[in-house]
């Protein structure tokens, strides 16, 4: 498992201590300053926390727009700034001089990651076999019937209750947003691919024989082609299977 990041936006006076904390406390800090690509970087680097500096003129901006999206909306949000969290959106203020002190602390019990007895769970549950119902929709996944495979997925995310569920949450939402580019809409199909990608980066390459690394990147090939506007038929091309590890390499279908 990767070392969680937390993201500081802008370069705020408190940038140079927050960050040897951070990385003190086990987190790898990482400096955000563009408005265009935020969301993205949230999920790309799968952020555990954010850190908002309150004397920046935009800080609303940076507080909200996380938590307008289902794909970052769980991501903790820190306002460092001398007020009440109470009706700023965020989920704690810290004033700068506090952040030595409370900092880490607070990121232990809240950042989203997974946490060591989570992560130990994880692994257990990925070196299991696959349930046959989850055989069963990526079977129908692999036919193109993913209005099929994300009933079938759905029962057996709701049937777990611990870290694993979220290999059949992940595969259940790529099948959605390749059942989105079927139906043309390629704008719903882009913010599934936005949710999926929270729990693809979360999982192991291989996960219950199902090859993660190979569904990542064609997910993040699909989602890169409708950023770039390529046309449908070159979207509907991008529509891959699920792979198992065993099976090799294969060439992108």
């Amino acid at each position: 498992m990767e070392t969680p990041h937390v993201v500081i936006i802008g370069h705020p006076q408190w940038e140079a201590a927050a960050s040897d904390l951070l990385t003190a406390g086990g987190f790898a800090p990482v400096v955000h300053t563009g408005k265009e690509v935020y969301t993205n970087a949230l999920i790309d680097l799968h952020a555990a926390a954010i850190l908002v500096d309150g004397t920046d003129p935009d800080w609303q901006y940076w507080v909200a727009t996380p938590k307008a999206s289902p794909a970052t909306r769980r991501i903790p949000v820190i306002l460092v700034a001398d007020r009440d969290a109470q009706g700023t959106g965020a989920d704690h203020t810290l004033p700068p001089e506090r952040l030595a002190a409370e900092l880490i602390g607070w990121l232990a019990e809240n950042a989203r990651a997974l946490r060591p007895a989570e992560q130990a769970a994880l692994r257990a549950g990925c070196a299991e076999p696959l349930p046959e119902r989850a055989q069963r929709a990526i079977e129908q996944f692999n036919a193109g019937a993913y209005y099929k495979q994300h009933d079938l997925l759905e029962e057996q995310w709701m049937a777990e209750d611990g870290p694993i569920r979220d290999l059949y949450r992940a595969i259940l939402q790529v099948g959605v947003a390749f059942y989105q580019v079927q139906r043309g809409n390629t704008r719903g199909a882009y913010k599934m691919l936005l949710r999926a990608m929270q729990w693809l980066v979360i999982l192991p390459d291989t996960c219950q024989g199902v090859d993660i690394a190979r569904l990542r990147a064609d997910a993040i090939a699909l989602r890169q082609a409708i950023e770039a506007g390529e046309p449908l038929e070159t979207l509907e091309g991008l529509l891959t299977r699920v792979h198992f590890a065993d099976e090799g390499p294969h060439p992108r279908s």
